[in-house]
Formats: C-alpha cells, structure tokens, sequence
C-alpha cells in the first residue's frame, strides 16, 4: 500500500482541519509529514524534511513539524529555534507521550490530532494572531518515501 493511502481521505481532512484549527488563532505554522520507513533516527530526518519544507523561513521560527514513519512505527515531533527557546523544556515530551498512547493502539489519526492541538496551545499562547497574519506554509500533509 502505497503511503498516501496509510490514512482515509476522511483521516486526511480531520489531520488538515485541526491543523486549521490549531494555527486560527496564532501566527505558528505546523506540518504533518508521513513516510512509509525511517532509516535511522526519526529526529534527523524530520530535520531534513524541516528543511526541505522550507519550515525554517516562517517570519517568527515558529513553525512545528509532526514526522511519522509509518511502516516501522517512528515518529517526532520538531519545532523551529523560535517556538523551543519560549515552550517548556519537556513539551515536546508530553506531546510525544500522549500521541504514543494513540499510537500504540493503532489510532494514528487521533495521535496527530491531539498532539497538533496541544501544540496549537501553546503556539496561540506565545505566538499571537496579529492583524496581519498569513499562512505562511500550507496546511496539507506532505508525503514521502514509497
């Protein structure tokens, strides 16, 4: 099965909508990227993906990168030097932690929905809506690797 099809096109629009709904009330970008394997630590290739997103040239810093590889079950979580130096030091844990739970009973779609909304949280708290916000990046998911 191809990785685009891993979610419903249903999964796909509720993952699109609460990133909707997470960035309505803050200048704070988020991206859910999926690919099928991760070779080595998910960490680094969310980096690489960060990067090749362009997520890095938002105005503020403050953009929040959701990586999931789903044929051999890796995930993180990476937000850019904007968001992490005004977050607490372990709120990427406490995402990461509840969206295991979901995880680790096959509810990948609830996973990256709570956790985009608790990010959403704390974007909305320390980045604002301002007048003349834009939506900087887009808010569909990108897919990776075959």
């Amino acid at each position: 099965m191809p990785v685009k099809d891993f979610f419903s096109n249903e999964d796909k629009e509720d993952i699109t909508l609460a990133i909707k709904n997470a960035e309505l009330d803050t200048s704070g970008e988020i991206r859910v990227h999926i690919d099928e394997k991760c070779k080595g630590d998910p960490r680094d290739t969310a980096a690489y993906i960060f990067q090749k997103l362009e997520m890095h040239k938002t105005e503020q810093r403050n953009g929040v990168l959701f990586y999931l590889a789903v044929k051999n079950r890796k995930f993180a979580i990476l937000g850019d030097i904007g968001i992490n130096q005004k977050v607490p030091e372990n709120f990427w844990d406490d995402i990461r932690d509840t969206m295991l739970e979901h995880f680790r009973n096959d509810e990948f779609t609830e996973g990256l929905i709570e956790g985009i909304e608790k990010a959403g949280i704390q974007l909305k708290e320390h980045f604002p809506h301002q007048a003349d916000d834009v939506n900087e990046l887009s808010d569909t998911i990108s897919f990776g690797n075959k």
